[in-house]
């Protein structure tokens, strides 16, 4: 903690200035971005305050690319089915706050200071017993298990922060497990290859439990289903047991047709995202909750299509192509592997009639960014490159030397500052003289899309 803040009595300050000191104090622990692959600190720290994380089930979710909008959905799902549920996601896009969840909506920063406070005393305490000291990570994890333990909730839909295996995560028991898309990504932490990330990933899959499958490459399916076989899971596979089965543009989102594990077909369910990634998410996060039910196992009947539609029309997807803005339209998007810039540009074509569309890009140090901008640059008129805020940020030189390779340097345009960098995109795409046919697409990062959403916030 500042030596302002630990001079200050906890009392004497006000709900943010207590968040932020909280904060401090858990920065100055290693980042999620450093791992030491091992579940000794968080399980020693949970079985200090009791075990938490086996006071309800769960749904636990993994993947490349779209593990938070199906966390999302399976907990719109949920509470639509009368259930209390806390979600677990990571990392954030405006606050810290965001990555616990109870009834679908983030804890209050009072809520998650008296967490932290709670549990305060026993880090130390585990710190002492272990070579290395707990993680940000392993105590925003036990923080979330302790918070829904306490509520209680009826269910808990936990996303895991990188890989499975070795996930902080990874102590619960979880009997319906999710495995979205795998791609490359964090290749230096998990693996080179789909098949080598699916190793890590795969390693969530319990004995006994169900295994949600999105569809993956050849070498991730291979290991996804062997290690099912070994834990005796079933396997539910997307465009086998489930799947999109159509699919409609529509005003604000698009109109789907699901089918389940159960075999039903759920008509005409609007979900208010955009995107074909989206849509299977939705099919992942529905058979989740069938499975969940037991649906197709313990029971026959499907879900009530009333409550199923109910749910979908109500999602949200914070900083997943959202628009913001509008003359010009600006969109936000956490795309930030090549994987999910190729979901993203599909998704703009398909579902915005820009004319012209700018780009506002800042990645960070650790992906792949020439194969993000590549992914982009068909439907990208000109991009201005920037940065966020955090030490993560791509060296802004560097990243524009790549886009230059990319797009030639009559399309590309630098702005240090992201607040800069927004207004240099509007002023682009402001000059065709169209506004409802220009656009301005903020990407490359949650942590610049994050930023980026603060600065544009009406608030």
């Amino acid at each position: 903690m500042s030596d302002a803040a630990s001079s200050t009595p906890q009392s004497d300050l006000s709900p943010a200035e207590q968040l932020r000191a909280v904060e401090v104090e858990l920065g100055a622990r290693w980042p999620e971005t450093k791992l030491e692959p091992s579940l000794d600190r968080i399980t020693a720290l949970l079985d200090i305050l009791g075990q938490p994380q086996r006071a309800y089930p769960s749904i636990h979710i993994t993947g490349t690319n779209g593990k938070t909008s199906t966390a999302r959905m399976i907990e719109q799902l949920l509470r639509h089915f009368e259930l209390r549920t806390g979600r677990y996601t990571s990392p954030h896009v405006e606050s810290v706050t965001e990555r616990i969840s109870l009834d679908g909506e983030p804890v209050s920063p009072e809520l998650f200071v008296e967490t932290y406070r709670d549990i305060e005393p026993y880090l130390a305490m585990t710190d002492a017993g272990q070579p290395i000291p707990l993680s940000f990570f392993e105590i925003m994890t036990a923080m979330a298990y302790a918070a829904f333990a306490e509520a209680p909730v009826d269910v808990a839909v936990v996303e895991v922060g990188m890989g499975g295996s070795w996930d902080a995560t990874n102590v619960i028991d979880a009997p319906v497990a999710v495995i979205a898309p795998i791609s490359l990504d964090h290749t230096d932490k998990l693996g080179d290859t789909p098949g080598e990330i699916a190793v890590e990933k795969s390693g969530i899959i319990k004995k006994g439990a169900l295994a949600v499958v999105a569809h993956q490459p050849a070498d991730a399916a291979e290991v996804i289903l062997r290690r099912a076989v070994e834990q005796d899971a079933v396997v539910a596979r997307e465009g086998l047991e489930f799947g999109v089965v159509h699919r409609d543009m529509a005003i604000g989102g698009q109109l789907l047709t699901l089918r389940g594990i159960s075999g039903h077909e759920y008509t005409d369910v609007f979900v208010p995202l955009h995107g074909a990634h989206q849509a299977q998410n939705a099919a992942l996060a529905l058979a989740a909750v069938e499975g969940f039910f037991g649906v197709g196992t313990a029971r026959e009947e499907p879900l009530d299509i009333g409550k199923v539609r109910g749910a979908f029309s109500g999602v949200s997807s914070p900083g997943r192509l959202e628009v913001v803005r509008r003359s010009p339209t600006i969109v936000l998007d956490a795309a930030h592997n090549p994987a999910g810039a190729r979901a993203t540009a599909e998704a703009i074509g398909e579902s915005f009639g820009f004319t012209r569309l700018v780009g506002v890009i800042g990645t960070s140090g650790d992906k792949d960014s020439s194969g993000l901008l590549e992914a982009l640059e068909p439907v990208l008129a000109e991009v201005v490159i920037s940065r966020n805020s955090t030490q993560r940020a791509t060296d802004i030189d560097k990243l524009a030397e790549a886009a230059v390779e990319i797009f030639g340097p009559d399309r590309v345009l630098v702005e240090p500052r992201l607040d800069d960098a927004i207004d240099a995109a509007v002023a682009l795409a402001e000059e065709v003289g169209d506004l409802g046919g220009s656009g301005v697409l903020i990407t490359g990062s949650i942590i610049t899309v994050g930023e980026a959403r603060i600065l544009l916030s009406p608030r």
